[in-house]
């Protein structure tokens, strides 16, 4: 993988990864062993799965500190599956967060470039 490419799919799994989250918080929400639990908690640890294999594809074309730093917009896509499956606010705090999460992986991987 070269240029913008590995980091396209650095992303999209860590968009993957950020699944987990909404697929736990909805097994939460049902009764322990029930049917819907099971779907939704077996939906979690599949992306993990999905996620732990890719990462270690990942690992081959950044270096650790790099992919680890990138992880940040997890924060980000969590806040943002929030709003959209379970109608949470995105505050102003919120954003101000997010955009220095932006600002801080831009800086440091403005180095590696």
């Amino acid at each position: 993988m070269k240029g913008k490419s590995k980091y396209l799919f650095l992303h999209g799994l860590l968009i993957v990864y950020s699944f987990c989250g909404v697929f736990s918080k909805l097994a939460a929400g049902n009764d322990f062993l029930s049917v819907p639990f099971i779907i939704f908690y077996g939906l979690s640890l599949l992306l993990l799965g999905i996620y732990a294999v890719f990462w270690q594809q990942i690992l081959k074309h950044f270096a650790l500190t790099e992919a680890f730093f990138n992880k940040a917009v997890i924060v980000i896509w969590g806040m943002v599956w929030g709003a959209l499956f379970f109608g949470e606010q995105i505050t102003v705090n919120m954003v101000i967060g997010a955009v220095i999460i932006i600002i801080g992986i831009r800086v440091l991987a403005r180095d590696y470039e």
